[in-house]
């Protein structure tokens, strides 16, 4: 397994300690969920586990049964209250989380972005 060190003073450990403030969306024993403050689409949500994970491998890797099931069926959740969900009706959306330098990853807390309420385009811009 894999050796990460967390950073408790980063943003999102500070939201979860209640330091910073935030517009909680949805919240479960694991898991926040909370508006991003500059968003990207109508619906720009973050959904963070509680635990202290620097990204998903490392989740995927340390984090228990409960908390990954608990982060797993809170986004189904979000989906569905959002009206996003292509199941329900809606139109879709798109997962984003970045790992490491390479993947951009500004917060080192695992974070998922939800975006949705409009096309959000191509994945991946590709740089000359």
């Amino acid at each position: 397994m894999s050796s990460y060190s967390y950073d408790d003073q980063n943003v999102f450990a500070r939201i979860l300690r209640g330091e910073i403030p935030c517009k909680r969306v949805l919240e479960t024993e694991h898991t926040l969920a909370f508006s991003d403050i500059a968003p990207k689409a109508p619906h720009h949500v973050l959904v963070i586990p509680k635990g202290p994970y620097v990204c998903y491998d490392h989740f995927a890797q340390a984090a228990s049964e409960p908390e990954i099931v608990d982060f797993t069926r809170t986004l189904g959740r979000l989906c569905t209250e959002l009206g996003v969900a292509p199941g329900d009706g809606g139109a879709g959306y798109r997962l984003i989380a970045n790992a490491g330098s390479d993947g951009v990853q500004e917060v080192p807390h695992l974070h998922v972005h939800l975006l949705a309420g409009r096309n959000i385009g191509p994945m991946v811009m590709m740089r000359p």
